[in-house]
C-alpha cells in the first residue's frame, strides 16, 4: 500500500516547549520522521510525495481567521521588540467571546491552547504539507486503494477549528475525514493515540455525519485534562456520535484491546462508508510520555482488529515519540492492519 510524505514536513523544528512551567527539549522532532519512514518501508509500503492540495481541504474544517493567523504570525512576532524566536503565548482568554485582539501577542493566546505548540520559521510550510499528505492518502482511498498511510508531521488531533495545541496546528485526521465525505455519506474517526483527540472531538461534536471515537489515558490527571471524559457524548445533532474510552494509566494490551472491542462495536453500529485511524504510537510501554503500556506485538493486534472491519481506511500519523522501538511499532501496526484489511 501507499505511504505519503513530503520532505518539507521535516523543516518544522521547535527548539523547546514549556512543561510544568519549565523549558524542555521539544519531543516533536524531525528525527521522528526518519524512524517512521523506516518502519513503513519495513512493512513493505512504498513512499510517495503528496500532491500540493492547497488550502481548500484545510479551510473545509478550519476557519479562515485561524488559517490567516498561522500563515503570518511568525513574521509578525519577529517585529516585536525582545520577542522570543518562536511564537509561544503568555496569555490565554478564559472565555472566547466576540472580541478579537489586534495584537500578535493577543492573537497567539487566542489561537494557541497551550505552550507545547511553538510556531517557528518553517511551521507554516510543514503544517501545510502535513495536511496535503493526509489529503493525498484520502484521495488514494477514494480512488480505490483499500487503505493508505499518511505520515503526517506535525501531527494534528489536538488542533481545533481555530486553535493549535499539543504539537498540532492543522487537524490532519479531521481534514482527511472531511475530504472522504466528498464520496462517503458517513465517516468514522478512530483515535488510538495515547492522548485524547480533543481537537478532533471539538471539530465534529455537533455533527452526525462523522463519528469520533477515542481510546486514551484517562485525562483526569493527564493531557489534555479538560476533554476526553466518558460523559462527553456530543451535542445537538451530534449527541451520541462521540465516544471516549479513557484507560487507567499504565494499562497494557489486554485492557486496551477490551476498550478497542467497544470502539469497534460503536463503529459497526454507525456503519460508516470509510474510516480514518488517528494513529498514535505513544501508547507504547517505553514511549517518553509513559502513559500506557501497549507492547510492540500489541500494536499488531490492535491493527488486526481494526483491519477486520474491512473499511476503506486512511491511517493518519499522530503521536509516537523518540525511542528505539518507534519504527518497529509502526511496522507492527501496518503489517497487522494489512494482514486483515487486504
Amino acid at each position: 500500500m501507499k505511504t505519503f510524505f513530503a520532505e518539507e514536513q521535516k523543516r518544522h523544528n521547535p527548539s523547546f516547549f514549556l512543561s510544568s512551567g519549565a523549558p524542555q527539549p521539544n519531543p516533536e522532532q524531525p528525527e521522528r520522521v526518519e524512524r517512521l519512514l523506516s518502519g513503513a518501508r519495513a512493512a513493505g509500503l512504498s513512499i510517495e510525495r503528496p500532491a500540493d492540495h492547497g488550502l481548500g481541504p484545510v479551510s473545509a474544517v478550519h476557519t479562515p481567521e485561524y488559517i490567516d493567523f498561522l500563515g503570518r504570525i511568525h513574521e509578525r512576532w519577529q517585529r516585536i521588540e525582545g520577542a522570543s524566536a518562536e511564537v509561544i503565548p503568555n496569555i490565554h482568554p478564559i472565555a472566547r467571546t466576540g472580541s478579537y485582539p489586534a495584537s500578535a501577542v493577543g492573537q497567539a493566546g487566542y489561537h494557541m491552547a497551550d505552550t507545547s505548540c511553538p510556531i517557528s520559521e518553517h511551521t507554516w510550510e510543514s503544517a501545510r504539507w502535513s495536511a496535503s499528505t493526509a489529503v493525498s492518502a484520502a484521495e488514494a482511498v477514494m480512488a480505490g486503494e483499500p487503505w493508505a498511510y499518511a505520515l503526517c508531521r506535525p501531527p494534528g488531533h489536538h488542533a481545533f477549528r481555530d486553535v493549535a495545541g499539543g504539537f498540532c496546528f492543522f487537524n490532519n485526521s479531521g481534514i482527511a475525514a472531511q475530504h472522504l465525505l466528498k464520496q462517503a455519506r458517513r465517516v468514522a474517526i478512530l483515535d488510538v493515540d495515547l492522548h485524547h483527540g480533543n481537537g478532533t472531538q471539538g471539530m465534529f461534536y455537533e455533527r452526525a455525519d462523522v463519528l469520533t471515537v477515542s481510546i486514551h489515558a484517562d485525562p483526569v490527571r493527564f493531557y489534555p485534562f479538560f476533554w476526553g471524559h466518558a460523559d462527553e457524548r456530543g451535542e445537538g445533532a451530534g449527541l451520541g456520535y462521540n465516544l471516549n474510552l479513557p484507560l487507567a494509566r499504565k494499562s497494557g494490551d489486554a485492557a486496551y484491546l477490551d476498550a478497542l472491542a467497544a470502539a469497534i462495536r460503536r463503529i459497526e453500529a454507525f456503519s460508516p462508508d470509510a474510516l480514518v485511524v488517528a494513529l498514535g504510537l505513544d501508547a507504547f510501554e517505553k514511549d517518553p510520555f509513559g502513559g500506557l503500556s501497549v507492547s510492540t506485538p500489541g500494536f499488531a493486534r490492535i491493527a488486526e482488529a481494526v483491519g477486520a472491519l474491512r473499511l476503506p481506511t486512511v491511517i493518519v500519523q499522530e503521536g509516537g515519540y523518540l525511542c528505539d522501538e518507534l519504527g518497529d511499532n509502526l511496522t507492527s501496526f501496518l503489517a497487522g492492519f494489512g494482514s486483515r484489511a487486504g
